[in-house]
C-alpha cells in the first residue's frame, strides 16, 4: 500500500511517500481503508520529536511507528476478532496509528460511526481536535450558559470547534486570531472578534469566566489578567519553543499555581474516548457544530500540509485526501 514514512525525526524534509505493507489489525482494532486522514500539532510534534520527552514514548532514535497521522475517515475493511460495533463496510471516523496511508489500524473505543451528512475530508477533520476543544470546554473549563470565554487561537483546528462547542453551551465567545481570519470565526459564531496583531488581549478591561489558550506562549501572568477572580484559565498545548519542555514548562506551572489562588489554573491532557467522538456526532447532526476544513491535499503532498500548517496559514484544519 501507499503510505507517508519518516525514518528518523526531522522536519517535513524526512517526510516519504513509498510502498509498505498493509498492518495487521490487533484482537481489539479495526483494519480501516483509509479516505481521508487529519493534520495537526500532534503530528508535528511526533515527526520531530520535539520537545524531547516525546521521544520516550514514542522512540528514542527514531519514531516507533514510522507512518505518521492519528486523525482518519474511511470504511472498515477488517475486524479483530474481539471487535462487536463494526463490520466490514461500515463508514467509521475516529483515531488510529499511521493514518497518512491507505490502510490504517484503529482501536474499536477509539472508533465511532461517521457523522451524517459529511464527507470523508470533514470527518477526518474532527477527532482529535474537536475532541480537545469539547473536553478543554466541558470537562476542564465546565462552560456554563451565560458565561464569558476568551478562545486565544481561535482560527485554527482546535479553535473552530471550540468556537462553535462555547457557543453551543450557551456562552458568550470572545475570539482572537488574525487580521485575514478574522471574518471566518465570525461566520463560525464568534459573539465577539479580537485581532492580537492590533491589540494587546492581555491589556484590556474586560474580564472573562473562560480563557482557553490553543498553542499560546502567553505567559500566566498575563492571561490570569484578563480572567475574573474565580475564572478558569485551560492551557491546550503550547508553543514556548523549547526542546526539553516545550508547552509543558508552562503547563506545569500553571498546575503547581493552582492550588494556591483563587483562579482555576488547568493544563489539558485530551483522552480519546468513543463515548465523546458520539457526543461530537449528535451536534454535527444536530447543525451545532460544522468541521472546517482549510484546504485538501493528496497524500503525496503531506509534507506541504505540515509546513502549511507550522507557518500559520491554514485556516481551520488541513486534510489529506488518500483516496479522492
Amino acid at each position: 500500500m501507499k503510505a507517508i514514512t519518516q525514518d528518523a525525526y526531522g522536519s517535513a524534509d524526512v517526510l516519504r511517500l513509498r510502498d509498505v505493507d498493509r498492518p495487521v489489525p490487533a484482537d481489539d482494532e479495526v483494519l480501516i481503508r483509509v479516505h481521508a486522514a487529519g493534520v495537526d500539532a500532534g503530528v508535528w510534534h511526533l515527526m520531530t520529536g520535539l520537545p524531547y520527552p516525546v521521544r520516550l514514548g514514542f522512540g528514542l532514535r527514531a519514531p516507533r511507528t514510522p507512518v505518521p497521522g492519528m486523525d482518519l475517515a474511511g470504511r472498515v475493511e477488517a475486524v479483530g476478532r474481539a471487535v462487536t460495533r463494526f463490520g466490514p463496510g461500515d463508514e467509521v471516523f475516529g483515531i488510529g496509528r499511521g493514518s497518512w496511508a491507505e490502510y490504517a489500524c484503529a482501536p474499536e473505543a477509539k472508533l465511532a460511526p461517521m457523522p451524517r451528512g459529511l464527507t470523508f475530508e470533514q470527518a477526518a477533520a474532527v477527532p482529535v481536535s474537536a475532541l480537545t476543544a469539547l473536553q478543554a470546554l466541558r470537562d476542564q473549563g465546565r462552560v456554563r450558559p451565560g458565561g464569558r470565554v476568551l478562545v486565544i487561537g481561535a482560527s485554527g483546528g482546535v479553535g473552530t470547534y471550540a468556537v462553535q462547542l462555547a457557543k453551543s453551551f450557551g456562552a458568550e465567545v470572545t475570539a482572537v486570531c488574525g487580521t485575514a481570519k478574522a471574518d471566518l470565526v465570525r461566520a463560525i459564531g464568534a459573539d465577539h472578534v479580537l485581532d492580537h496583531t492590533r491589540e494587546d488581549i492581555t491589556e484590556g478591561t474586560r474580564r472573562y469566566d473562560l480563557v482557553l489558550d490553543i498553542a499560546g506562549n502567553r505567559p500566566l501572568s498575563r492571561l490570569r489578567r484578563v480572567l475574573t477572580p474565580t475564572g478558569t484559565l485551560v492551557l491546550v498545548g503550547g508553543e514556548d519553543g523549547g526542546r526539553w519542555t516545550g508547552g509543558m514548562g508552562r503547563s506545569l506551572g500553571a498546575v503547581l499555581l493552582s492550588p494556591f489562588v483563587r483562579q482555576r489554573l488547568r493544563a489539558l491532557l485530551s483522552a480519546e474516548r468513543h463515548e465523546d467522538l458520539l457526543v461530537l456526532t449528535g451536534l454535527i447532526e444536530a447543525g451545532e457544530v460544522t468541521p472546517v476544513v482549510g484546504r485538501v491535499y493528496p497524500l503525496s503532498e503531506a509534507p506541504d500540509a505540515v509546513r502549511c500548517l507550522r507557518e500559520g496559514g491554514v485556516r481551520g484544519k488541513a486534510v489529506i485526501a488518500v483516496r479522492p
